[in-house]
């Protein structure tokens, strides 16, 4: 699973050589990114509820949000608004969630062949103590950057009068979306935390026990 992911850093990579820049490279891998991130949805549910109960120690309501909020920001932000594809932030949260995506599955990939090197162990529980905030930053300078263009066509919005009396207006969703994020970004990265001090503070005891 990690080395679909790797085909994103790679992609992002020779894209930003043969350019020079890292402006717009979101084009190089939209394909790519799109297929992988909604396959997560299915993924996701593989290895949290079936295939690895006891090696996934993650709160599943705040990794369905994680996952959802990723296939959200690629189809009805990134994909819905052509004129955000070009900002910077795009290619932040696309970095964020594809090293982090690499080294998630690279720890459960080892830890099921009962082979975890201390590397692999020690990236999976610090990095994302940088990943997370970045990505978070991305995603949400991303919604920020759409919202005038969702407001001046209209996208996704609904008016009365209808026939199903019902209104909808997607700028004020994405609005309520950027705040959901105050309450739920903190239980994610804390939790995180907590799971770092207690993974690696067992293996430090352990190295020493022997």
């Amino acid at each position: 699973l990690s080395s679909r992911w790797l085909v994103i850093a790679v992609g992002l990579v020779r894209a930003y050589l043969a350019k020079g820049s890292y402006h717009s490279l979101y084009y190089s891998i939209e394909k790519p990114l799109k297929f992988f991130q909604t396959g997560a949805l299915l993924e996701e549910y593989l290895l949290i509820a079936k295939y690895l109960p006891g090696i996934v120690p993650s709160s599943v309501v705040l990794t369905a949000f994680q996952v959802m909020s990723r296939v959200f920001l690629t189809w009805a932000v990134t994909h819905s608004v052509k004129e955000v594809q070009t900002e910077d932030s795009v290619l932040l949260f696309v970095v964020a969630w594809t090293i982090t995506e690499i080294i998630r599955y690279s720890f459960y990939t080892f830890s099921l062949l009962n082979h975890l090197p201390y590397l692999i162990k020690w990236a999976r529980y610090t990095l994302f103590i940088v990943l997370y905030p970045m990505g978070v930053s991305g995603e949400l300078l991303t919604i920020y950057a759409a919202l005038p263009f969702v407001r001046q066509s209209g996208l996704y919005s609904i008016s009365l009068p209808n026939k199903y009396n019902f209104s909808f207006d997607y700028y004020t969703f994405l609005i309520l979306v950027m705040i959901s994020y105050i309450p739920i970004f903190p239980q994610l990265y804390f939790h995180m935390l907590h799971q770092r001090r207690k993974v690696l503070s067992h293996t430090e005891e352990h190295k020493k026990s022997e």
